[in-house]
C-alpha cells in the first residue's frame, strides 16, 4: 500500500507527518496535502473517520473508496478540509486520492491506502422494527434494538448516526428504553412521532453503526437499514361503559360491534386489579391465530386459574390484553364486562379485525378504572411528547428528512 504523489508542476517528498497522517510535501509553491489515517496503517480508528487537508491551496477532487464504492464526505467552505460523513467499517480497506491546487495553478495529488481496526463491540444491533417492507398503522413506533445495553457515553453518537426519512417530513423524538421498559426485553432506542404518521407514505431508517465507538477501543460492527410503509389510518375506539367498539378508516366509520371488557375483582400483591382492561391509547402489536391464555401471577390450582386457547387474537398490550373472539357467555357482548381483561368480540368481527388491522393501529380505550402505563407494550402515546423527548440522549426532537 504505497503512497503515490503526482506533482503537476513541482517535485516533492512524502512521509508520516508525526500526527498519524501522511503528508505530501511539495516544492516550488505547490500545495501540501495531508491524509489521515496514515498510509499503510493496519489499525486505523474507525470512529475518527478519514480527513484530508490542504495547505497552500484548495482541494479539488477527493476520492475515497471501500470495496470500489464511494465513501461520502463533505468539503469545508474554504475547500481546505474534507471529512468523511460517517465512521469507518471495522476491518475495511480504504483507498484515498486527493488533489489540491494553489492559486498559481500548481497542484499536488496524494493517494493513501490503509485498513481500519477490526475490534468490534459485543453490543450489536439485534433488529429494527417494523419489518422490511411491512405496512403499519399511523401510531407505529420505530425500534432499534440491541443485543446488550448501549453504554451511556455512546448513546449520543449512536443517536446522531441514525438517519430517518419519510415521504412527509414528520416531527418526532428518540427515547432510550432499558430492557425492563422494552416490550420484548431488548434494550432499545425508539422513535415516536409527535402526532400520528400521515397515511400512505414510506419511511426509511439507517443506523450508521459501523465504526461508532461503543466501548474502550471497540466499535460498532455494521450498518443496518429498514424500509417500511404507513398504510391507511386505522383508529379503534372502545368504550368500557357503553360496551361498544367502533372502527374508523381514514376518518370514516367502517364497522362497529358490541364488546365485553374486563370484569375486575382480582387485586394482586402489586395493588393492581389484573382483571380490569386498561384505559388509554394502545397500539396493535401482533396477531396470533390461536393464542394460549393463562392468568398472570397464578398457577394451576389457584382460584381464578384458567388455561384456554382463544382464536383471532390481536394483541394490544404486554399485560395480556387482546381483541379476540368471545368464548364464553355471548349475552355479555354489548351489555356488561365479563372478560379477564381482554376485549371479547363476536367471532366474525374478531376474525375480520385480525385480518384487517396493521401493527401500530391506534386503539383508544376509555371507561375503565385501570390506566395503561406507558411502558406496557407499545403504550408510548400515554406520555406527553415533551416527556417522551426528554428520554433522548441529545435532549431534543427531530424532523425526519424528506424521502426522495
Amino acid at each position: 500500500m504505497a503512497l503515490v504523489l503526482g506533482l503537476a508542476t513541482a517535485c516533492g517528498s512524502s512521509g508520516d507527518d508525526g500526527s498519524g497522517g501522511t503528508t505530501a510535501k511539495a516544492a516550488n509553491d505547490a500545495p501540501q496535502v495531508t491524509i489521515t489515517p496514515a498510509n499503510g496503517s493496519g489499525k486505523a480508528r474507525p470512529d475518527e473517520g478519514i480527513s484530508v487537508t490542504a495547505a497552500g491551496g484548495t482541494l479539488g477532487n477527493v476520492s475515497v473508496k471501500l470495496k470500489g464504492t464511494d465513501v461520502p464526505g463533505a468539503l469545508s467552505a474554504d475547500k481546505t478540509k474534507w471529512k468523511t460523513k460517517w465512521t469507518l467499517q471495522p476491518g475495511g480497506s480504504y483507498q484515498v486520492s486527493a488533489t489540491a491546487t494553489s492559486d498559481k495553478g500548481k497542484s499536488t495529488t496524494a493517494t493513501s491506502a490503509f485498513r481500519a481496526s477490526r475490534a468490534t463491540a459485543a453490543t450489536r444491533v439485534n433488529s429494527i422494527v417494523p419489518s422490511q417492507n411491512e405496512t403499519v398503522g399511523t401510531g407505529m413506533p420505530v425500534f432499534i434494538q440491541f443485543t446488550k445495553a448501549v453504554p451511556e457515553k455512546a448513546k449520543p453518537a449512536v443517536e446522531r448516526a441514525i438517519e430517518i426519512s419519510s415521504t412527509t417530513p414528520t416531527e418526532g423524538a428518540w427515547r432510550w428504553l432499558s430492557a425492563g421498559e422494552s416490550f420484548n426485553g431488548l434494550p432499545s432506542v425508539v422513535f415516536r412521532p409527535k402526532r400520528p404518521w400521515k397515511a400512505h407514505q414510506k419511511v426509511n431508517v439507517k443506523i450508521h453503526y459501523a465504526g461508532l465507538k461503543i466501548g474502550d477501543n471497540v466499535f460498532g460492527d455494521k450498518d443496518v437499514t429498514r424500509s417500511f410503509k404507513i398504510g391507511d389510518s386505522h383508529v379503534v375506539s372502545i368504550n368500557g361503559k357503553s360496551h361498544r367498539l367502533t372502527v374508523k378508516k381514514n376518518g370514516a366509520t367502517v364497522r362497529s360491534w358490541g364488546v365485553s371488557l374486563g370484569a375486575g375483582g382480582d387485586v394482586q400483591k402489586d395493588g393492581v386489579d389484573h382483571l380490569l382492561t386498561t384505559s388509554g391509547v394502545h397500539l396493535t402489536m401482533d396477531h396470533v391465530r390461536l393464542e394460549r391464555m393463562r392468568p398472570p401471577g397464578k398457577k394451576k390450582g389457584d382460584p381464578g386459574w384458567y388455561d384456554e386457547k382463544v382464536p383471532w387474537a390481536t394483541r394490544i398490550s404486554n399485560s395480556g390484553e387482546y381483541i379476540h373472539q368471545n368464548m364464553d357467555d355471548p349475552t355479555c357482548l354489548g351489555n356488561r364486562n365479563c372478560s379477564h381483561g381482554c376485549v371479547r368480540s363476536p367471532g366474525g368481527d374478531a376474525q375480520w379485525f385480525f385480518h384487517w388491522s396493521y401493527r401500530g393501529d391506534i386503539v383508544n380505550i376509555t371507561g375503565t378504572k385501570r390506566d395503561l402505563v406507558w411502558w406496557n407494550g407499545w403504550g408510548y402515546w400515554q406520555q406527553s411528547f415533551t416527556k417522551w423527548a426528554s428520554g433522548s440522549a441529545l435532549g431534543k426532537p427531530i424532523t425526519t428528512a424528506p424521502r426522495a
